[in-house]
């Protein structure tokens, strides 16, 4: 789906982080995140996809809200409870939402690239709809360069040429991406606790509710057959509640407060291509000029828009990553 919030590195001698933690975390987040796309297209082999996600957003939730909880972290207020659920509702039913089903029919590397380019939806939102901050003119060359990007991967193998339906999942994660920058950039106002990994967990409770409704009123639960679940779908669901929504999450939030979020934000860049050569590797996905070409180019602007001071400054404050991801 995919920018990053705004922490102070510490930086003093008494809190110098282990080198050795810092790289183990920027490998679980680099990896890991790039890694649950394909996860995800194995669990969805064996189950409905949105019914899939709710399960796996509400025992993730309910596992870090309970820790959470038995650390002493504040109860949230009603209030809190709102905005997170509105924010999961954008960001984890609609953005993660929208990668589960789309990867029905959308190669998981050309999802990964399609998902990147959520720095360029949270400038372009908070443009018209946010700040009205005008972009400054690298961000404006950067989301030129990043929509003519995803405009190169309307004609590769997968999308293009693949029918209407997976050029309908190229549009839906495409609209996945812009709700989740939507859900971000409401977050940077919306009345949330003190601690991020508790925002997190009440976001994931939140996102799991709307996606178990919209699973039931499309009717997936009576299309779900235990006989259909293999042992590698069991195995990549565990992956991504266990890797994916807690490990690597954890990760990250940690990398905030000991690196500067420039350096953190690094992942959306690794992410696609990690994506893309698992997908060619286990999936037998095609890796062609098309998307060699395309992929370059939109991992080009997310890092003009992302070295852009003022767009990650003024305008990804709350916003956290989307990975197939991301939480």
């Amino acid at each position: 789906m995919p920018t990053r919030a705004q922490a102070a590195p510490a930086t003093s001698a008494h809190t110098e982080p282990v080198l050795s933690l810092v790289i183990a975390a920027f490998a679980a987040v680099y990896i890991i995140w790039g890694s649950t796309y394909l996860a995800i297209l194995w669990v969805i082999e064996a189950m409905p996809p949105l019914l899939m996600a709710s399960g796996r957003f509400l025992f993730a939730g309910a596992l870090l809200y309970a820790w959470m909880r038995a650390r002493g972290t504040p109860r949230p207020t009603a209030e809190q409870w709102r905005a997170a659920a509105i924010a999961g509702a954008l960001m984890l039913a609609g953005g993660n939402g929208a990668v589960v089903v789309a990867e029905q029919w959308v190669p998981t590397g050309l999802t990964a690239l399609l998902v990147a380019v959520v720095p360029l939806w949270l400038v372009v939102l908070d443009a018209t709809m946010g700040s009205r901050t005008r972009p400054t003119r690298r961000a404006q060359l950067g989301l030129l360069v990043g929509f003519t990007g995803v405009a190169l991967l309307g004609g590769a193998p997968g999308i293009g040429d693949g029918g209407s339906r997976t050029l309908f999942g190229a549009m839906l994660v495409t609209f996945g991406s812009m709700s989740w920058a939507a859900g971000s950039l409401y977050l940077r106002t919306a009345p949330k606790p003190s601690s991020p990994l508790m925002l997190v967990a009440m976001q994931m409770l939140g996102g799991g509710v709307v996606l178990g409704v919209m699973s039931l009123a499309l009717g997936e639960p009576a299309d779900f057959h235990l006989a259909d679940v293999t042992l590698r779908s069991v195995l990549a669901l565990l992956y991504l509640v266990v890797f994916g929504s807690l490990i690597a999450y954890t990760a990250y939030v940690w990398l905030l407060t000991v690196t500067t979020p420039a350096r953190v934000g690094t992942y959306a860049y690794v992410n696609p291509v990690i994506a893309l050569l698992l997908g060619w590797a286990f999936a037998g996905e095609h890796i062609g000029i098309r998307e060699v070409v395309a992929g370059s180019v939109i991992v080009g602007a997310v890092v003009v828009i992302v070295s852009d001071a003022k767009s990650v400054g003024d305008r990804a404050k709350a916003a956290t990553p989307m990975p197939g991801e991301s939480t």
